[in-house]
């Protein structure tokens, strides 16, 4: 009689299949993933738009020129890290918020994932699952699989790449919207004192 193993056969084949639903840093290093290349305004605009705090995510659609077109946030629930459901997660995210670009022959728009956790900036089994999930979802919708970004106390993190900073991290305050598209104030004029110098000019 083998009754005894068909349950753990069956419970070590889920095991496996739920640890290859990760990717490794050297295998997301070599999937070819795209560069962002303002890194850190796209952290600090996702950071200022929707406050993560640890065990929140935010996945964010960029158009070509790596302007931001659509985005969303949402707490991760208490659960193993699982590729597959980070992928479900994911995807119906993107569903909701932009609309596939499965019909082009390549893709045009990227996604990336800010995901804010505790601990360091050193790559975890979560990460990997969400790495995962991040490029499954993103051919299932027809986007390009984008950076993948951690925020914790030590700032933020591109994760495969050298690419980091200190600021913002996952305790600081959002820096507010667009500071340095305001433009300069106007010199203000009437008043006077600009009277008195309108007639000394209009005197010589």
């Amino acid at each position: 009689m083998t009754f005894g193993f068909a349950p753990a056969s069956a419970a070590a084949s889920a095991s496996a299949a739920s640890a290859n639903r990760l990717l490794e840093p050297a295998e997301w290093a070599a999937a070819g993933i795209p560069l962002l290349r303002s890194p850190r305004e796209v952290v600090s605009g996702l950071h200022a738009r929707h406050h993560p705090q640890p065990a929140t995510a935010v996945i964010a659609v960029l158009d070509p020129d790596e302007r931001l077109r659509a985005s969303a946030s949402f707490v991760r629930r208490p659960a193993p890290a699982d590729g597959w459901m980070f992928r479900n997660v994911l995807l119906a995210q993107l569903r909701r918020i932009i609309p596939h670009d499965l019909r082009r022959r390549t893709p045009v728009r990227t996604a990336v994932l800010l995901y804010c956790r505790e601990g360091d900036a050193r790559w975890t089994e979560e990460d990997g699952a969400w790495m995962w999930g991040l490029r499954d979802a993103c051919t299932l919708h027809g986007l390009r699989c984008g950076a993948y970004i951690t925020l914790t106390r030590d700032g933020w993190q591109v994760l495969g790449e050298d690419r980091g900073g200190r600021r913002p991290h996952s305790a600081s305050a959002p820096e507010p919207f667009a500071t340095s598209e305001t433009p300069p104030p106007q010199p203000r004029t009437g008043g006077a004192a600009s009277e008195i110098l309108r007639r000394a000019a209009a005197a010589r």
